[in-house]
């Protein structure tokens, strides 16, 4: 027979162990909760207006025109994206149009749903591009629609020749990157330019 001394001590070992398994669920809990998305490929309109192709997201205030005689899809991927490519884009994978490309032009867009400022995204930019592939990576300041922005030209053995622009406001940011092969980057380049003058975003 236990004694009362006994028992309690079991008791109390018991209700301990009770509150370290919640505690530590809680935790896992925690972690492993999935972030909140706050975008969606369905954001993405693709319309054709008598000024061309055009493509809207109102949700993150984004407008621009699709260069003249270049297609458009939606990437259904987390917050979706949009990928612009050029008549004559031709990818190493067969049948698909995505980095690297052997020729042609493609452009990438996407929102970041984050606040950052130019220093905090200059060092994200610097973390994706830190590693054996990379060959060379060039980050400067620029002024898109009169927001202080950030371009990153690189060239990686795994995705090519890019150029990118990062349009950060006041609780996201805009990403926006042109690939291509290094001979076609001087053409690409003159493309994306006149394309980033077609942005129209909040």
């Amino acid at each position: 027979m236990l004694s009362s001394g006994k028992f309690l001590n079991k008791k109390i070992v018991f209700i301990l162990v009770v509150v370290l398994i919640l505690i530590i669920g809680g935790i896992f809990l925690w972690i492993n909760k999935p972030k909140e998305i706050k975008g969606s490929p369905d954001d993405y309109v693709i319309k054709e207006t008598q000024e061309g192709i055009v493509v809207e997201n109102s949700r993150a205030g984004l407008r621009f025109k699709v260069p003249d005689g270049w297609k458009a899809r939606k990437v259904e991927v987390e917050e979706g994206s949009v990928v612009l490519y050029s008549p004559d884009a031709e990818s190493v994978y067969q049948g698909k149009i995505r980095p690297p490309l052997k020729k042609g032009c493609m452009i990438e867009i996407a929102v970041i749903y984050k606040s950052m400022s130019i220093d905090e995204l200059e060092e994200k930019i610097r973390e994706m591009h830190t590693g054996p592939t990379v060959e060379s990576d060039k980050i400067f300041s620029a002024k898109i629609n009169h927001i202080h922005s950030l371009r990153n030209e690189f060239l990686d053995k795994v995705l090519g020749y890019g150029n990118a622009v990062y349009i950060p406001t006041q609780n996201k940011v805009y990403s926006i990157c042109i690939y291509s092969n290094s001979q076609d980057a001087k053409a690409c380049n003159e493309t994306f330019n006149k394309f980033l003058d077609t942005l129209s975003f909040e």
